[in-house]
């Protein structure tokens, strides 16, 4: 049997304002912006290259918002990461080199918190 991680929901209180940040700053691709009726909205964005997205909106998660920690993605340069996300504006800390792997942290407007992952070198 196959089972393939293909939807995460981020909790946000301003739909518009976590769509922003996540397409304008950080990169994802917005995939489809829908308002079902007053009180569901689903906008659901797509990190480049992957084959999960994300989704935020009105009516989607109980979870409270910044309330999703180390949700992490796979980059094949932490520094140029790092880089990248900076010249966009993102509050993104230094590179952290561990045993496995290096690794970039930052955080939406609502506090929720993400890890970026360079996988260390395969021996």
């Amino acid at each position: 049997m196959q089972m393939k991680l293909e939807l995460v929901p981020i909790p946000v209180t301003d739909v518009d304002r976590a769509k922003a940040f996540y397409t304008d700053q950080v990169g994802f691709v917005a995939d489809h912006d829908h308002r079902v009726h007053e009180g569901l909205r689903f906008v659901q964005l797509t990190p480049p290259g992957s084959a999960c997205s994300v989704v935020l909106g009105t009516g989607i998660t109980e979870m409270a918002p910044g309330s999703v920690q180390s949700y992490q993605m796979v980059v094949e340069d932490a520094q140029a990461a790092h880089d990248e996300l900076a010249a966009r504006g993102v509050d993104v800390s230094e590179v952290e080199v561990l045993d496995w792997g290096s690794f970039v942290y930052f955080s939406d407007p609502d506090g929720n918190g993400w890890a970026l992952q360079q996988l260390p070198p395969r021996t």
